[in-house]
């Protein structure tokens, strides 16, 4: 398998410098040796949003509220020997109502909570309507 490496945003500019000079896809991606697929996907999102910058994502989307994260604080200090489990089971059913739920099983959700300047990872399951 080939190693795949993200563009900086230099050579995204050039690329986009040259297509907008009339060269074709093809022969941007063999001047610059890089896939034609990369270089139409790069063009496609410039005519869309004028950007070429690279999206950065931070992983799964999160499942709780601010307001839910700090309530998972306050109770697991005062329960230190709660479990991950016990403490999702604390928090009421009927606020993970109408959430997007993308596993008809249920959904397990990867939080961290500040304990004591240490961070503790928490997993939650929400059930899908």
């Amino acid at each position: 398998m080939a190693q795949r490496k993200h563009l900086d945003d230099f050579l995204r500019g050039r690329i986009i410098g040259r297509l907008e000079c009339g060269r074709t896809q093809l022969e941007v991606s063999k001047e610059l040796g890089i896939a034609q697929s990369v270089i139409s996907r790069l063009w496609q999102r410039f005519q869309d949003d004028g950007n070429v910058s690279r999206c950065y994502s931070t992983g799964r989307p999160r499942v709780t509220t601010p307001k839910e994260d700090r309530y998972l604080a306050v109770t697991a200090k005062r329960n230190r020997r709660s479990t991950s489990s016990d403490l999702s089971h604390q928090l009421p059913v009927r606020q993970f109502q109408g959430r997007p739920c993308t596993d008809a099983k249920g959904t397990l959700v990867y939080m961290l909570v500040g304990l004591s300047d240490v961070f503790h990872l928490l997993q939650l399951t929400v059930a899908c309507d």
